[in-house]
């Protein structure tokens, strides 16, 4: 074995997922400065509004899950703190800072799906 980390299979959902948080966090660090201290409150409410919502025990497919049903209630938190027309990636950049929580957190490496033989 080349000692290289081994992952449970991840799925399509839990992967578009982390792709669209990164995806979030990357646009809230490049903000504008006058912009970005609004922003990150936002993110932060958000952030507070999932460990309510989920905990402080869960996994990354768990947080996929409370994600994909998360559309109103999140981009609300995130616009009531003025996210504005950003709150869908303030959202994004909440979950992808939750994420470094779960359980099954690899350290900021993304986890490979693993495929079955032959694929």
């Amino acid at each position: 074995m080349d000692g290289a980390a081994t992952f449970p299979p991840v799925s399509y959902a839990l992967e578009n997922a982390i792709f669209q948080w990164e995806e979030g966090e990357r646009r809230l660090r490049e903000a504008e400065a006058e912009r970005r201290m609004p922003l990150e409150r936002a993110s932060t409410q958000v952030v507070d509004e999932i460990r309510q919502r989920l905990g402080s025990r869960f996994s990354l497919e768990e947080l996929s899950d409370l994600y994909a049903d998360a559309g109103d209630w999140a981009s609300e938190v995130a616009r009531r703190t003025f996210a504005g027309t950003e709150s869908t990636w303030v959202v994004d950049a909440a979950f992808a800072r939750y994420a470094r929580e779960a359980s099954d957190y690899g350290g900021g490496s993304r986890p490979s799906p693993r495929f079955a033989a032959g694929d």
